[in-house]
């Protein structure tokens, strides 16, 4: 798994700005259950607490309730999203459920802000 502590890449300043949550570079393998599309398998961009970011190569419907499974450096993580965004082959999942799992990723974003923080990046 690789992190990374600073901002997305290919969002613009504004883009940026109208985000709720601040997003952090996240590379881990990803799974994608999916009604219309079947079990799909990809890798994330990136992770905020309302959402993630996926590079998948099938497409998956907007506004389709899907299941993820990826693991951040708190453990495995299984939780609902709706597919938001797509560009290319990047998609934009918006976190669908708040329970324990959500727990592990608001946790991993603290810990990216952290670190983000003591090496000075903003």
């Amino acid at each position: 798994m690789r992190a990374q502590n600073q901002h997305a890449s290919g969002t613009s300043a504004g883009s940026r700005d109208r985000r709720r949550h601040p997003r952090f570079k996240i590379e881990v393998d990803l799974t994608v259950r999916s009604r219309t599309s079947g079990t799909l398998k990809g890798h994330t961009a990136d992770i905020s607490e309302g959402g993630i970011s996926a590079i998948l190569t099938i497409e998956v419907p907007l506004g389709e309730l899907v299941e993820l499974d990826f693991t951040l450096p708190f453990g495995p993580v299984t939780i609902y999203a709706v597919a938001r965004q797509r560009e290319a082959f990047r998609y934009g999942f918006q976190f669908a459920e708040s329970n324990p799992v959500h727990e592990a990723i608001l946790a991993t974003c603290r810990h990216l802000a952290v670190e983000r923080s003591l090496l000075g990046e903003l």
